[in-house]
């Protein structure tokens, strides 16, 4: 399943439901076939996905010191990570939140 993410301030985010889904619930969002972010909501959801990804690099980040201390090579990332993921959705949350614009998926 795809979910299209769309707002009148710019173009629509496309993304993979594994994404998607993980992407929703750092907002406490549950992941459904439609839904919609709220103009009002966007600075609280996007602290929050924010803090979510910021999240994310610290724990690698620990993975790296961790290894380093034990004298093993440091872990590479696997695949895309959810920083770069979660890029396009929070470019197009921040300019909806500053038109005043809400976010639909699914309609």
């Amino acid at each position: 399943m795809l979910y299209r993410f769309k707002s009148k301030s710019g173009a629509d985010v496309v993304m993979l439901a594994e994404s998607a889904d993980a992407v929703l619930r750092l907002m406490g969002r549950s992941p459904a076939p439609q839904g919609i972010l709220e103009a009002a909501d966007l600075p609280v959801l996007i602290q929050a996905l924010e803090a979510g990804v910021a999240a994310d690099e610290a724990q690698f980040e620990q993975a790296v010191d961790a290894a380093k201390v034990a004298g093993e090579p440091a872990p590479r990332r696997q695949g895309v990570s959810l920083r770069q993921r979660a890029w396009p959705l929070l470019e197009l949350m921040r300019r909806s939140q500053g038109e005043s614009h809400d976010v639909v998926w699914g309609v």
